[in-house]
């Protein structure tokens, strides 16, 4: 293997107001493929250790994979960059037209790397593999739809909240009907004056042996369970499958069920449907009207923003859901923190300027929006998420976060293993790398702790491969059986065709983002059990229930132990040995010694 250059990443540099092609290592391809692995091996090599999220020196990239716009199911990007909310590696993902827009306007690269701060507001316009910066002064202030609007190409923007730098503001595109959401991609998009990015692109069309293949996935994917419950339903039965088995965040993480989820879930939203936002054998999330606009509400928006707040309307929800979507805010993130001023109010720990309470949403919308543009007091400490709100204010127990990342609505008091998939994920509390609930309230009391450790090792292993080669979320389920290596078989690339190498190339990926954090300093004190689950849940199917502090650090420590890494959870050297790693490792990132958690 040679360090050649197949393969080529577009650099923008913002302060000098320059865009260059820059090779890439073919090493790099073969052992990281593309999107995940691709963005960390790149942001691990050039970010220098405590660079400022929102300083000029920290890289944004947009990455895609070999495979791009030839999957199954909805193209989608990769946001990478370091996140300003937890300060951990970040990787968000989106959908929709300017996914597929992308691969057609890098005309061959693999992504896009943008660096330094623009004087001004700034518009990248990507075309056929050329690329201009162009001012926009004019947009700043502009809502993510008003944006989108501006112009022809596919757009990927950011909204007020970006440009306010809220620590969790979203990279939006299609109008808002997708964001790249969890972390803060925005803040840093917003923090470098980048108002946008227009990509005029078609993307790629599969030959006969890729159209086969992708029939085939789709085929294969619409017999599964999973593919008929999301023709059906979407993201929204989510909400009623955790009500229905107890895992519900309700009312700011005091109870595990909702007395109104019949009227917010999956049949509140069939019956308010004007449509689904793409049809097709993988169709899209359903559209609806709102006073703010048009929206398609994901089960985040019901469970986070619905049960979270005690909101039982539908149409409010529906409408703080694309209040958010216009403003570029996390709809968890924005959800958990209005829970938690709601909380520390009832407790004397703030004064608010306005009253609110669970079930207002007149009251939770002003709020979001007062967050979203920094208005001084509680807004304004909430801007930088509840973490950091709770440090200066109090009330640090009342909602939970892991690395500062606010906590999906999936309770683990429900579902046990659910706090180890929160407390291990790279980029703070997440629920996509590894949802073990899915399947421990069916089967979890056959279960030991070794079980529930090899099912969030492998789901984190695999969710890494599929994101390198960016896969859609859903559809990209069909493709679990052999990660894509016949597919990858099928176009000029140098990475692997052997799913046991692809399982290899997953690990590996996982243990390069946990580099990257033990570098920033993380260790296991940042994966405790948040205070919120050690007391019991009130109501639904797991009243009464809590964790064990003293059970959840014995299976962490197992955890680490199966990944090969220490008892402070640092990789090992002879991990970094199997894994092809240590001539990567720098000299600024610890690496523990060859003895295992205990």
């Amino acid at each position: 293997m040679t360090d050649a250059a197949p393969a080529e990443l577009l650099r923008v540099d913002l302060s000098a107001g320059t865009v260059r092609r820059e090779a890439l290592p073919e090493r790099w391809l073969s052992e990281y493929v593309g999107g995940k692995g691709l963005g960390a091996r790149y942001l691990y090599e050039h970010l220098a250790p405590g660079t400022d999220p929102l300083g000029p020196e920290n890289y944004l990239l947009f990455m895609h994979g070999p495979l791009s716009g030839l999957l199954p199911g909805e193209p989608q990007f990769a946001a990478i960059t370091r996140s300003p909310l937890t300060g951990t590696f970040l990787d968000s993902y989106s959908g929709g037209s300017f996914a597929g827009a992308l691969v057609g306007a890098l005309d061959g690269a693999l992504g896009v790397a943008v660096t330094g701060q623009a004087a001004e507001p700034t518009v990248l316009e990507l075309d056929d593999g050329d690329a201009a910066l162009t001012p926009a002064a004019d947009l700043w202030g502009r809502d993510v739809v008003e944006t989108c609007d501006t112009f022809d190409g596919a757009v990927a923007c950011v909204g007020p909240a970006g440009e306010h730098r809220v620590r969790y503001a979203t990279i939006a595109s299609d109008g808002g009907d997708h964001h790249a959401g969890r972390g803060g991609a925005g803040a840093v998009m917003g923090a470098k004056r980048l108002k946008a990015v227009v990509a005029n692109g078609t993307p790629p069309e599969p030959g006969p042996k890729l159209g086969a293949l992708r029939e085939a996935a789709e085929r294969r994917y619409r017999e599964t369970d999973a593919g008929q419950w999301h023709a059906a339903s979407a993201t929204l039965e989510t909400v009623d499958f955790a009500d229905e088995v107890g895992v519900l965040s309700t009312r700011g993480w005091q109870e595990g069920s909702f007395e109104g989820t019949e009227d917010i879930g999956i049949a509140a939203v069939q019956d308010a449907a004007v449509g689904r936002e793409r049809e097709g054998d993988v169709p899209g999330g359903f559209r609806v009207e709102t006073d703010a606009g048009a929206s398609v509400p994901r089960g985040a928006t019901q469970m986070s923003l619905g049960a979270g707040l005690g909101i039982d309307d539908f149409d409010a929800v529906a409408t703080l859901g694309q209040v958010c979507d216009r403003l570029g805010l996390d709809v968890i993130s924005a959800g958990n923190a209005v829970a938690w001023a709601i909380r520390a109010a009832d407790a004397d720990i703030v004064e608010l300027d306005a009253d609110i309470a669970f079930g207002d949403d007149a009251a939770a919308r002003a709020f979001i929006e007062a967050i979203a543009t920094r208005e001084p007091g509680a807004a304004d400490a909430l801007a930088d998420g509840v973490d950091a709100a709770a440090a200066r204010l109090g009330g640090a127990e009342l909602v939970p976060t892991i690395k500062s990342m606010e906590v999906p609505a999936y309770d683990p008091r429900g579902s046990p293993t659910m706090a180890l998939a929160y407390a291990t994920s790279d980029r703070g509390a997440c629920h996509r790398r590894s949802l073990p609930a899915e399947t421990e309230v069916f089967d979890g009391e056959s279960w030991d702790d070794a079980d529930r450790v090899r099912l969030v090792i492998r789901e984190q292993t695999i969710s890494s491969v599929l994101w390198s080669l960016v896969a859609d979320d859903f559809a990209g389920a069909a493709l679990e059986d052999d990660l894509g290596a016949e597919w990858l078989s099928a176009v000029e690339t140098p990475a692997p065709t052997d799913p046991a190498e692809l399982l290899r190339v997953g690990e590996r990926i996982w243990t390069l983002t946990r580099l990257f954090n033990v570098r920033e300093g993380f260790d296991a004190a940042d994966e405790a059990l948040p205070a919120a689950f050690q007391r019991p849940l009130a109501g639904g199917p797991a009243d009464g229930r809590a964790i064990d502090s003293t059970w959840f650090e014995r299976l962490r420590r197992r955890y680490y132990a199966a990944r090969g890494w220490s008892a402070e959870g640092v990789p090992t050297g002879a991990l970094l040995d199997r894994l092809d790693l240590r001539d990567v490792v720098d000299g600024d990132t610890p690496v523990a010694r060859d003895s295992l958690a205990q």
